[in-house]
């Protein structure tokens, strides 16, 4: 049986990636590690959003930020210290993946780490609806 999308609609021409994104993006269900986005306003030239990942453990190193095809992925890695010895071991050393999809014309301009968050800046510019006129020919 085939299964049917919103997004074979026949107007919706191209949209097969971004459906492929989605679907990647609603299995990643984890709730590992917290985070929390928050949007600002700039008046006149768009909007910001601000995603804080509560990474308390990960040092810089451990972590990696990618913006790639419309996505930020967020990465981190932590290594086993073999030589140490645990009499209780309630903080464990996690690897976890965070995706965001972003809309088109987005940025990130960047990432800080402070104090266990790792702060990650995305802006995106107000863009100015662009029409042209298609010229017609003829074919005899």
């Amino acid at each position: 049986m085939s299964r049917v999308s919103l997004f074979s609609a026949p107007f919706l021409l191209g949209f097969d990636a971004f459906e492929e994104r989605f679907d990647r993006l609603a299995k990643a269900t984890e709730g590992y590690p917290p985070y929390n986005i928050e949007r600002t306003a700039v008046e006149g030239e768009g909007e910001r959003y601000f995603i804080a990942i509560a990474v308390a453990g990960f040092a810089r190193n451990d972590l990696e930020v990618i913006a790639e095809d419309n996505q930020l992925i967020v990465r981190g890695r932590q290594t086993e210290d073999g030589a140490r010895q645990y009499l209780h071991r309630g903080i464990a050393a996690r690897q976890f993946q965070r995706t965001f999809l972003l809309a088109d014309g987005m940025r990130v301009e960047g990432a800080e780490l402070k104090n266990g968050l790792l702060a990650i800046t995305v802006y995106r510019p107000v863009t100015k609806p662009v029409a042209r006129r298609i010229d017609i020919t003829s074919i005899e």
